[in-house]
């Protein structure tokens, strides 16, 4: 909490924000949780990081004073109920352990494919309309920010795999990541454009897609 403060990754009450978190995450999930935490907030700072002057001139950057609350809230808060309900229901800790886990893939994916597709992307495009549309617009994609995005949930499914063991759950959190990114650039494209949702809000939901969607993997498998 403090590292990230000094080094303006996060804002005074966004460290706050995740250190309670972080807490219920490592209550709930166990060590695999908090690996997975610090595995996202780890390569969320390393992709905003990267080449951020560039960014900065395209008026893609994020902040420079660091992440807020909100955003916290957004990429953590799915993840964090997740581990509160397994204090609550221990007997299912690894569905929710699961759950959680395609939650941070979902985060990761969009935040690595946000930030390396916009400045390796070469055709940007609206994900409804599938027309040319202007980089760092809410809901345009690229073929090199998607396949970014893929191996940012790759990594998170890495982690997880590491803790627990690799089986069939590795492609599970592959693939919900991949969705509830997917599902980020549909929201952004028609709700945030249109001033009904924030970006917070989107990429909450965007967790919360991706950890129901591995969810009814499961129920369908």
């Amino acid at each position: 909490m403090f590292f990230s403060v000094l080094t303006k990754k996060l804002t005074v009450y966004a460290s706050l924000t995740g250190g309670v978190l972080a807490f219920l995450i490592y209550a709930g999930l166990g060590p695999t949780g908090m690996l997975l935490l610090a595995t996202f907030f780890i390569l969320g700072t390393a992709v905003t990081s990267w080449r951020y002057g560039e960014k900065k001139q395209m008026h893609v950057a994020e902040n420079a004073t660091g992440r807020t609350s909100g955003q916290v809230l957004a990429n953590a808060g799915f993840p964090s109920l997740i581990a509160l309900l397994s204090i609550l229901l221990p007997e299912h800790q690894q569905l929710f352990l699961l759950m959680a886990a395609a939650g941070f893939s979902a985060a990761a994916a969009d935040t690595v494919s946000s930030e390396l597709g916009t400045l390796y992307g070469k055709r940007f495009y609206n994900i409804l309309s599938l027309k040319p549309d202007k980089r760092g617009l809410d809901g345009v994609v690229s073929i090199e920010g998607t396949l970014f995005g893929i191996v940012g949930s790759v990594l998170i499914a890495s982690v997880f795999a590491v803790m627990q063991g690799l089986n069939t759950n590795f492609f599970w959190i592959v693939f919900a990541g991949t969705v509830g990114n997917m599902s980020d650039s549909v929201l952004g494209a028609s709700l945030e454009r249109s001033n009904a949702l924030n970006n917070n809000q989107v990429n909450f939901l965007n967790t919360l897609v991706a950890g129901f969607s591995v969810l009814l993997s499961l129920i369908g498998a």
